[in-house]
């Protein structure tokens, strides 16, 4: 196996799917001080000319592997040995010195070098959800969120019917690490934003990944294509627009798939994330040269419109459409038609499907602001401050049931949430990403919640905020 199917495969374990669980990487207590830890500290080199940085943390001991400011635990077997989560040996190397010069994967098939680009000093900030100095305790006050004239009015808890001091609550055990790796907190009630708050060093103007939540990005602008007659219909087959391509398994079945196929995970490829063995996982495809033909190069399992397969590269087939009817980078169309009307400019989204974006699997990166502002978009059936973004029947297509995923109910690229809030099941839908990251829409409520963390490949506790916390004031 080459340098780069190990690390893509490395990277890809911690990539950005919005169910799973599985958990990546390991740990035991570390067997070295903090202050010994933070000997390895540094950014290194790494796959595609991508910095890897390895950090120590005060409040565990535990030496950490940040890539895109993802942190996963590293598991010490010995000084200068560690284990990262495919199992592979991290040996540090150092000079006659003593001093560290870089790292060695080591695994079955491989032995490979990175060097030490820069020694780094990491803010203590990264490692406390509400950092204060000297030890104090933190104890949580509450404030309506800025008016920034940004096309989001702002209101108080209060007024909007919330329990202040369950949402108190809730701020004070995600400040005290009860709740782990939360990175911000907004929502929006009756069209205002009555709470907003941030954790460790992300705040109001830093970009969030979305991992997955990038799907219902991507589903609204299949309708905006279909709303302006750019793509006939969602009902168009998939195959006619990549005659280029010379595609393998080709059947009558595969021909058949279409637009909305993809867009409810009903592709009837062999893809699957719950499934290891699928040869259609992102392991496999992120190692590919093209992830568009890999897809469609595909065997079929099952006949289109069947079981919903949660699989993402029929997400990324979509995307590649939205290009070649458009004639536009996806970036580029999403940037007229959706962000400038939602007034969001600041953002990123370098879709480039191929092996080069392994690191990013074609994510978006958003504040959290402006999550809430599309959250809104589909609150409202497509419109945001009185102008129709979206159509009213995209959106309500989209948030409806068509199929059943991972034993949910699932809409057009959305989930089809409901949670059970003390004995009562509060209905919503709900766009998600690996780590925690969520745009809830509860609609009987008239309400939107934004969730973004950091528990990549691991439970979120998303979820258990909206039932302890955030819905109870309204399900008594």
């Amino acid at each position: 196996m080459t340098v780069s199917k190990i690390l893509v495969n490395q990277f890809l374990c911690i990539f950005l799917i919005g169910v799973s669980s599985a958990v990546c990487l390991s740990q035991k207590d570390s067997k070295l001080s903090y202050q010994d830890l933070k000997e390895y500290e540094g950014s290194y080199e790494y796959f595609n000319h991508v910095r890897l940085q390895f950090a120590a943390s005060p409040k565990d001991d535990v030496l950490y592997a940040i890539i895109n400011e993802a942190k996963y635990p590293l598991k010490m077997v010995e000084k200068d040995v560690f284990l990262d989560g495919q199992n592979s040996k991290i040996l540090f190397e150092r000079n006659q010195l003593k001093k560290i010069t870089g790292y060695q994967v080591i695994d079955k098939e491989s032995n490979n070098f990175f060097k030490l680009l820069s020694r780094e000093v990491f803010s203590p900030k990264m490692w406390y959800p509400r950092y204060t100095a000297g030890g104090r305790k933190f104890e949580y006050q509450y404030f309506i969120p800025k008016d920034l004239k940004d096309g989001l009015k702002v209101g108080s808890l209060q007024t909007a019917g919330f329990d202040a001091s369950s949402i108190k609550g809730m701020v004070n055990k995600i400040a005290d690490g009860t709740h782990k790796n939360i990175h911000s907190v907004l929502i929006i009630k009756d069209g205002k934003l009555v709470l907003e708050e941030y954790f460790y060093e992300y705040d109001r103007s830093k970009l969030h990944q979305l991992r997955s939540v990038t799907k219902s990005f991507e589903s609204a602008l299949v309708g905006v294509a279909i709303d302006k007659g750019i793509i006939k219909s969602k009902h168009e087959r998939v195959l006619s627009f990549f005659p280029e391509y010379d595609l393998q398994n080709l059947s009558e079945d595969k021909k058949k798939i279409t637009i909305e196929n993809l867009l409810t995970h009903q592709s009837g490829l062999d893809c699957d994330i719950d499934d290891e063995s699928s040869p259609g996982s992102e392991m496999k495809m992120g190692a590919s040269d093209d992830w568009v033909k890999f897809t469609l190069d595909l065997p079929m399992i099952d006949k289109p419109g069947n079981r919903g397969r949660y699989c993402s590269g029929g997400v990324i087939v979509l995307g590649r459409i939205i290009e070649k009817v458009t004639g536009k980078s996806i970036n580029d169309f999403a940037s007229w038609h959706l962000f400038k009307p939602l007034g969001i400019s600041n953002f990123k989204w370098n879709f480039k499907p191929d092996s080069s974006s392994a690191e990013s699997f074609c994510q978006i990166s958003l504040a959290p602001r402006d999550m809430a502002k599309f959250g809104l978009l589909y609150l409202n059936s497509g419109k945001y401050n009185g102008k129709q973004i979206v159509s009213s029947e995209w959106v309500k297509q989209s948030l409806a049931k068509h199929s059943v995923v991972n034993n949910t109910d699932y809409g057009y690229l959305w989930w089809r949430q409901w949670l059970n809030v003390s004995g009562r099941r509060v209905e919503g839908v709900t766009a998600k990403g690996n780590g925690g990251q969520r745009i809830y829409l509860w609609q009987d409520l008239n309400m939107v919640a934004v969730i973004t963390g950091g528990n990549y490949n691991e439970q979120s506790p998303s979820d258990q905020l909206l039932i302890n916390y955030i819905l109870p004031s309204f399900t008594k």
